[in-house]
């Protein structure tokens, strides 16, 4: 009689860090972008965020226990959804705006959908669309600060203004709270690629995408300084290291992750140059986290051995 080997289920590799260590990263690594925002925008874009923040804490906290549910406030999974929305709302958008983004982020986005690890699309990206959509009024009002124009880089190069490098590459530019500064961004990318809660596949994947498409399509050729714009420009490097990557919502095979990078690159890149804003980012994440069981279904590796014993 053959021997049988009896194989027990995933994970078979464990690790000692936890949720709540890789949320605590998280939050250390988008400090960069939130300390550059609250000093660029004032003590107001401060109380954007602590109100994100929480709102985000407390609905988790009230609808575990309405609920019954094991409190899982402690996980940090909120405070970084909370964060994550704060950072993409406009600077003096009215805090009511953060409190009902941060609501619909937990009760709507994560909660309804059985908490952390299974809900269908990033909280704050789908807040943050909700909000777009609902209130556009607010979410595209961007004030006029020290004398330079209201609207975003983005916005400008939209309506063939020239832009500066320069300042959206450092942050002395307009545009949501924590979007604004690439080099504060990428600081905290290099933080979260160095502590290994990231890797480079899925953003590299994604920018590259990008400005190949920008490069087809973007009526521009092969301008350098364009490109750097438009890389430098709205949401995309926040979405590409800090949403893009979330674990929850993209794809956990290798190959699913170059095509999902891919996906989403394309996609900004159509909705930058043909869709109703400048933006795009936010669209491309939650309609490409839809994907992500098809990505994964299509993209999963083969076992290689017996699939059955033949004859008995």
């Amino acid at each position: 009689m053959r021997e049988l080997w009896n194989v027990s289920s995933s994970p078979h590799v464990r690790s000692h860090e936890g949720t709540k260590n890789l949320m605590l990263d998280v939050a250390l690594a988008l400090l960069p972008a939130t300390a550059f925002g609250v000093y660029r925008f004032g003590p107001y874009a401060l109380c954007l965020i602590l109100v994100s923040v929480g709102f985000a804490l407390l609905t988790e906290y009230v609808f575990e226990v309405w609920t019954g549910r094991e409190n899982t406030i402690m996980d940090g999974s909120a405070l970084v959804t909370g964060l994550l929305l704060g950072l993409n709302l406009p600077p003096y958008v009215p805090l009511w705006i953060a409190m009902l983004g941060s609501i619909f982020a937990v009760l709507v986005v994560k909660q309804l959908f059985g908490g952390i690890g299974q809900n269908i699309m990033n909280p704050a990206m789908a807040a943050r669309c909700f909000l777009l959509i609902s209130f556009a009024g607010y979410m595209n009002d961007f004030p006029v600060l020290d004398g330079m124009s209201s609207v975003t880089p983005l916005t400008a190069m939209r309506n063939g203004e020239a832009v500066d490098l320069a300042a959206m590459f450092t942050g002395l530019t307009n545009g949501t709270i924590g979007e604004i500064s690439t080099l504060a961004i990428l600081l905290g990318a290099l933080y979260l690629l160095i502590k290994k809660v990231i890797d480079w596949v899925i953003p590299v994947t994604y920018l590259g995408t990008f400005a190949v498409f920008m490069l087809i399509f973007g009526g521009h050729g092969a301008d350098p300084y364009y490109l750097a714009a438009q890389l430098c420009g709205g949401g995309l490097m926040i979405g590409a290291w800090f949403m893009a990557t979330d674990y929850t919502t993209s794809p956990i095979t290798e190959k699913g992750r170059v095509v999902y990078g891919i996906l989403l690159g394309v996609l900004t890149g159509i909705y930058r140059l043909w869709g109703a804003s400048a933006g795009g980012v936010s669209y491309a994440l939650i309609f490409c986290n839809l994907l992500v069981p098809l990505i994964e279904r299509v993209t999963i590796p083969k076992p290689f051995g017996w699939e059955g014993q033949k004859n008995g």
